[in-house]
């Protein structure tokens, strides 16, 4: 069921919550482009981990209204904002792929409240000294991101034809899924996740490209904070073969984050972060 909180500047954020209600809190954050609808365990997991999941729409996507110029760092207040409505005073974060920058803020910038984060397949900040930031990088993904260092009209050019087709009709995400590299097509080969995948975008999308173009625009984009300054217990997981956030991304962020624990898993994509997400939400637990 999906309630609306209202952040401290007036905006509507959309929630969703599942699991045992009266279960350990823990925020998913959702990918890019994603809603609060997007990929997380059954109901049936959720409550043999005593877990209370929370999801919501980052601004701009789904039912969420917009905050043009977002930063990473700006997750922060918004999560408090719903946490507070929530009543709920502490509770650990884990973000998958898009959604992992935005994790860590919480973990720099919120370690009163974050207990522990978990950030899978994630990015590393631009500008990230000693990287390659688009090494082994798809070309699709080096596209968008090279459009959103140019700006928002750039960013917002490149993307909206797609949108409106994904608006238009939804299936038309089928051939890219089908498109995924071999180890991510293990994954995404269930019906089931399919269907998940297409109904997850499409709600993210439902009424304009503006989530993904900020989110695009607020990773290549100063952070608002830097990965030494986490200091709260971080999990770091990777699968050796992403090609949409490639693994010295997180070799990096292990690197100078003070209490990360990086995990790396061969033969596995970057959709292989869907099947531990159940072992993830145990270790935040």
């Amino acid at each position: 069921m999906t309630t609306f909180v209202r952040s401290r500047d007036g905006r509507t954020l959309a929630v969703e919550e599942r699991g045992a209600p009266d279960g350990r809190p823990i925020f998913l954050l959702h990918g890019t482009p994603g809603s609060r609808l997007g990929p997380s365990p059954r109901a049936a997991v959720l409550w043999r981990l005593s877990v209370r999941l929370i999801t919501y729409d980052r601004p701009g996507y789904g039912y969420s209204d917009r905050l043009f110029g977002r930063r990473v760092a700006d997750a922060v207040n918004d999560i408090s904002d719903v946490a507070d409505a929530l009543g709920i005073s502490n509770f650990a974060v884990v973000g998958r792929s898009g959604g992992a920058p935005h994790a860590l803020a919480c973990g720099a910038l919120l370690p009163d409240r974050t207990t522990r984060v978990a950030a899978l397949v994630p990015l590393a900040p631009p500008g990230a000294e000693g990287l390659d930031w688009f090494e082994g990088m798809t070309s699709s993904n080096v596209t968008e991101f090279k459009a959103a260092t140019r700006g928002h009209g750039a960013a917002l050019e490149l993307l909206a034809p797609a949108v409106a087709e994904i608006q238009a009709d939804p299936m038309r995400m089928i051939p890219a899924i089908d498109d995924l590299p071999e180890v991510d097509q293990h994954v995404v080969s269930n019906y089931g996740i399919r269907r998940m995948l297409v109904r997850n975008v499409a709600e993210a999308l439902r009424s304009s490209p503006d989530g993904w173009v900020d989110d695009n625009l607020a990773f290549r984009s100063p952070w608002g904070f830097e990965p030494e300054t986490i200091s709260v217990p971080t999990l770091l997981w990777h699968g050796e073969e992403d090609v949409f956030s490639p693994l010295d991304h997180a070799r990096w962020l292990s690197e100078r984050i003070p209490d990360a624990n990086l995990v790396v898993e061969a033969g596995v994509g970057h959709f292989g972060s869907l099947e531990v997400l159940p072992s993830v939400l145990t270790w935040l637990a």
